[in-house]
């Protein structure tokens, strides 16, 4: 089963860059997780097709401001919003890529999640994936490169862009001042960063924490073919991961959904 940070890959590379600005990345992640859980959960299934639930996606966090739940499973009220006191399931997925020094923020983005849904419903199966990149440096396009072409769109998308994600080594000298630096040890530290959220037994509902946390190591830089980084240092293995993370979500779906 390929994953849907697989089609993360290919979304990246049909578009030639990374854009840590869009919500993209987490729209491909969230409807593929949704759907393996369609295919490989019998309850979960059942209820969907039912209609005892329902999804939405980039759903407003009650009581946090600017912050969006980026797939929200549960049960709807009469006019068709989902009722946030019957949620069952939530996704957050997040990426440190660019810069690792964003760790922090984005650790802060889950933690502070994790506090508002637990006290709105402390049921709510609760998850996070967090794509830790592993490259030295990475290009910011769109933070700078695409900044300065803003005026000129169509230079752009016809010089830069064919060039991006290609392999074509002439765009760090070229863009040098649009290079992130990351130092050697980034990729270990931000995975012991997010390895401090709060992580909670199936059973224990009492206690505030994420249900289960998916790192996924990526190399992207926006010069060079991205992929998934399966060999990796951080020892990491991508599938069985995210194998172990629908079994998770479905054993604990049914134990507090169905039993």
């Amino acid at each position: 089963m390929a994953t849907p940070f697989d089609k993360v890959i290919k979304d990246i590379k049909k578009r030639g860059y990374h854009n840590h600005r869009l919500e993209d990345h987490s729209n491909i992640v969230s409807l593929g997780i949704l759907k393996d859980l369609l295919k490989t959960c019998p309850p979960f299934r059942e209820d969907f097709e039912s209609g005892v639930i329902n999804r939405w996606f980039n759903v407003h966090t009650p009581g946090a401001r600017q912050r969006k739940i980026d797939l929200l499973i549960g049960q709807q009220l009469p006019d068709g919003r989902p009722d946030l006191n019957r949620m069952r399931i939530c996704l957050e997925n997040k990426s440190v890529i660019t810069a690792h020094r964003n760790r922090d923020a984005r650790f802060d983005d889950l933690n502070e999640s994790l506090q508002v849904l637990y006290r709105v419903q402390p049921e709510t199966v609760l998850v996070a994936t967090v794509l830790i990149g592993t490259c030295d440096k990475v290009l910011n396009v769109p933070d700078k490169i695409k900044q300065l072409y803003r005026k000129k769109k169509e230079d752009f998308d016809k010089h830069i862009v064919p060039r991006l994600s290609s392999g074509d080594q002439m765009l760090w000298k070229e863009f040098d001042w649009a290079v992130s630096e990351n130092r050697l040890k980034d990729p270990e530290q931000t995975v012991d960063k997010f390895r401090q959220l709060q992580i909670r037994e199936p059973s224990h509902t009492h206690k505030i924490g994420y249900d289960f946390l998916l790192l996924v190591p990526v190399a992207i830089d926006n010069v060079n073919p991205p992929k998934l980084a399966r060999r990796n240092t951080l020892g990491i293995d991508i599938d069985k991961g995210y194998h172990s993370m629908l079994e998770h979500i479905c054993k604990t779906y049914n134990a507090r959904w169905h039993l």
